[in-house]
Parts: C-alpha cells; sequence; structure tokens
C-alpha cells in the first residue's frame, strides 16, 4: 500500500476549505475565534490547583491572624481568585466570594461551550464537503467518452475526498471537540474544590449577623 497516493492537495482544498469557509458563516467569526482561543490553551499549561491551594493559603492565614476588617486582599495572578479574594474582604461575606466564582465560571463554561459547539458543526460538515468532492469529481468526466486515465483520476479523486471528509470529521475535529470540553470540565472541578475549601476555611473569620448573632455563612458553603 503507498500512502502518497491518498495525498492529493485539491481533495484537502475542497475539504478542509470548504469545512472551514462554512464553519465560519454558520458559527460566526467570534465563536470561530473562541475555538481558536481553546485550541491554543491545549498547549499551555494546566491551572494548578496546588499552586493556588498554596497562595489562597496565605490569604487564609493573614484572615485567620489579623481578621477580615484588617486583612488585604492578594493578587493571585489568577483573575478569578483575585476578584473573588477583594469581593470576600470588601463585603466581609461567603456569598459574595461564591457570586465572584459563579460569574467567572459561567463566563468560561460560555467560551468552552462555543467552541465545543463550533468544533462539532465542523464534524458534521466535513462529510458533507467530502461528498461535494466527489461530486465536483464526477463532474470532470468527459461527455464524449471515458478515457482510461481521466476515468481512474476521477475515481481516485472521489474516493479520497470522501476519505478525507470522514477523518477531517472523526479523528480530528470530534475528537479536537471532545478533547475541549473535557479540559473544561477538569478545570471547574479543580476549581470549585478550591472555592468550597476556601469558604470552609475562612467560615469562623466571618463577623456574625446582627440579627442572629450567628457567623454570615451561606449554606453553600457548609
Amino acid at each position: 500500500m503507498n500512502l502518497l497516493n491518498l495525498i492529493d492537495g485539491p481533495s484537502a482544498l475542497i475539504v478542509l476549505g470548504g469545512t472551514f469557509v462554512a464553519t465560519v458563516l454558520r458559527a460566526g467569526r467570534s465563536d470561530c475565534a473562541a475555538v481558536l482561543t481553546k485550541l491554543a490553551q491545549l498547549g499551555g499549561d494546566r491551572f494548578d490547583a496546588k499552586g493556588a491551594r498554596a497562595e489562597l493559603g496565605r490569604q487564609i492565614q493573614e484572615i485567620h491572624k489579623d481578621g477580615l476588617y484588617r486583612a488585604h486582599p492578594h493578587q493571585f495572578g489568577d483573575r478569578e481568585f483575585d476578584e473573588a479574594a477583594e469581593a470576600l474582604i470588601q463585603q466581609r461575606s461567603i456569598p459574595a466570594l461564591l457570586a465572584a466564582h459563579e460569574a467567572h465560571k459561567t463566563r468560561r463554561l460560555g467560551e468552552a461551550e462555543r467552541a465545543v459547539r463550533t468544533l462539532a458543526q465542523a464534524a458534521e460538515l466535513a462529510p458533507v464537503f467530502g461528498l461535494a468532492g466527489t461530486l465536483i469529481s464526477l463532474s470532470q468526466l468527459p461527455s464524449d467518452g471515458i478515457a482510461r486515465g481521466a476515468f481512474a483520476g476521477a475515481i481516485s479523486m472521489a474516493v479520497i475526498t470522501t476519505l478525507y471528509g470522514l477523518l477531517a470529521a472523526n479523528l480530528l475535529l470530534a475528537p479536537l471537540a471532545r478533547v475541549v470540553e473535557r479540559k473544561a470540565l477538569a478545570e471547574e472541578a479543580e476549581r470549585q474544590e478550591m472555592i468550597d475549601w476556601l469558604a470552609q476555611q475562612i467560615a469562623k473569620d466571618m463577623p456574625p449577623d446582627r440579627r442572629t448573632g450567628l457567623a454570615a455563612v451561606s449554606a453553600e458553603a457548609v
């Protein structure tokens, strides 16, 4: 089997170029930009849960020592935890901490969902353009008789475009969608665990509720 026979520039252009253009037209440039962002992040560093816990530990120790009224929010280099710590200390409220986390969680999951949806659409379109390439190839056959070389070339291109469409959909685009989804869900699970741990650690440092005399802790943080 000669794998070089499977390399065909026009077939690749029809399938990949057509899939790209159709995906941009269907999903829009903003969703396609979300795909590029998520794909770029796949090769970057993962969320450092251990490092985040260590940084949050310093903030917790300061709160334990000085109390929420005198503590200063730390800058962790992570936008969510920076804003969450600031909301916690400025508002002296665990619900404020959780609200900051939920806002960032909603934004991150929304971006991941857009990327996954767009990749799934591209995976649906790739076989369509494989079929389109097949039809284009067959349309090139001469109407006044089929020469042996022309017949072989048309059939070869027809088969290869169909193959490219199936491979692009099932070995590239659909798997990438699942990789982006798994990475997003794994990061959210780690972040949720970190926020829950932070809420539990500072629960005893919350100022008492003036109405009940009890610490102002939401049910979610217990």
